[in-house]
This record gives structure tokens, sequence and C-alpha cells, in this order.
């Protein structure tokens, strides 16, 4: 009964472990991010969009990957100019939001020398 029981643990956390270890796999990764890049493309709304960055991924408590988008804002009284979204992409409910960022600043960062 004993043994029945460890190898039942056992078992249980090698199973967990495995479903961990697969999650997080680089190709895991690469999908997340292929599946992050289209969402959010799509829910910015701007012309030419793409993604001016690397996906950026929240602890799994907050559940968000964020993400720059940028493109050409596709409203006549835009006048074409390019814009920039911050995307947030909820990996439970798989959906993106957005919200303008043109103020986000790219610049360099820092190194020290």
């Amino acid at each position: 009964m004993r043994r029945l029981l460890l190898n039942t643990i056992f078992l249980s956390t090698l199973a967990l472990a495995a479903g961990a270890a697969q999650a997080s796999s680089p190709d895991a990764w690469s999908a997340h991010d292929k599946e992050v890049a289209a969402a959010c493309v799509k829910a910015s709304g701007l012309k030419n969009a793409k993604p001016a960055g690397q996906p950026m991924a929240y602890d799994d408590s907050v559940g968000l990957t964020a993400l720059l988008v940028a493109g050409r804002y596709p409203q006549a009284h835009m006048k074409n100019r390019p814009g920039r979204v911050l995307c947030l992409f909820d990996r439970k409910k798989r959906e993106a939001v957005v919200t303008e960022a043109d103020q986000i600043t790219l610049a360099p960062v820092a190194t020290k020398k």
C-alpha cells in the first residue's frame, strides 16, 4: 500500500514537471510570440503594422504579455502619420487589447563603459 502511494506521488510529480517543462520550451515560447504578434497587429488597427520589439511576458500571476506595435494611422485626418500602440495580450483569454502609445520613446539603452 505504501509503495503504491509513493509511486502515485512520484508519477504525479513527474507528470506535473513534464507539463511545466513542455509549456516553457523554446518551441512553445516561439509559438506564443507568434500568436501575440498576430493578435496585437490585428488589434492595433494600424496600416502596415508590425511588432516594434520583442514580446515582454509578465509573471504567470499577472498572465499578460506586452508588445509595442508600430504602423501608420489609417484615418484620413491623421494623414498617414506613423503611430504606435501598446498591446497587452491576456494569455488565459488569448485576447489582445491596445492603447495609443505614441508618447513612448525608443531611446537606446545606456550602457556602462
